[in-house]
């Protein structure tokens, strides 16, 4: 008994981990708006960490490029994560993954005889015309970042905070019927034009910010 509690000692000095690895719950604010999550704590400077984070579904009317459009922003993700403490005290850095579900649509809203610039041609539309848009991040991200909490220390609770970014390229889809509805009036070219814009509009996105501020509790 007492070699094995001599060798469990010799083991954790080695790895300059403390006796009882720390485990920790988590809940965090910000955007993505709700996190929850577990941490634990391998040693003195090395955390991981997995969390869920969402922001819901919102849904908001706007104009992109001439056209009313109904936007729905859906941002669901999963995060792990690797924390490296190089100081003493909670400062950390943080590299990992997250997977993504993050994704906003943008329907047309064509009002009959109401004109609008398709591309480089002004269309009247009869009410039945739809050019709509799927903006998408990756579904696998990188993820880098800093932060404070999370380090191993006594049970208890503690704060917690981050900001970071996953990095990846949104692409766009659309699906139109305006060429066929319009009879010749609209061309590809036009659809080809209107997609460019929001390309370079809503579809330039190359990051996923996090920003968030928590409480944590270690057990």
């Amino acid at each position: 008994m007492i070699k094995r509690s001599v060798l469990t000692a010799s083991i954790a000095l080695l790895m300059g981990a403390p006796l009882a690895q720390a485990g920790e719950a988590y809940v965090a604010l910000g955007f993505p708006i709700v996190q929850v999550g577990y941490a634990h704590s391998v040693n003195q400077q090395l955390g991981l960490r997995a969390d869920f984070g969402t922001s819901g579904s919102f849904s908001k009317d706007g104009m992109e490029e001439g056209i009313d459009y109904k936007g729905d922003l859906n941002l669901h993700r999963v995060g792990l994560f690797a924390d490296y403490f190089p100081f003493s005290g909670g400062f950390r850095l943080t590299g990992g993954l997250t997977l993504n579900k993050a994704e906003l649509k943008l329907n047309s809203n064509l009002v009959n005889g109401r004109s609008v610039a398709i591309g480089d041609q002004s269309y009247t539309p009869d009410g039945s015309e739809y050019l709509n848009v799927q903006v998408k991040m990756p579904a696998v991200m990188p993820y880098v970042g800093i932060g404070w909490g999370h380090q191993a220390s006594e049970k208890g609770w503690g704060f917690v905070a981050d900001l970071g970014v996953s990095v990846g390229k949104a692409t766009l889809d659309y699906q139109t019927n305006l060429i066929a509805k319009s009879g010749g009036a609209i061309t590809q070219a036009d659809i080809d034009k209107e997609v460019s814009q929001l390309r370079d509009g809503v579809g330039k996105v190359t990051v996923l910010p996090q920003i968030s501020l928590g409480v944590s509790y270690k057990f």
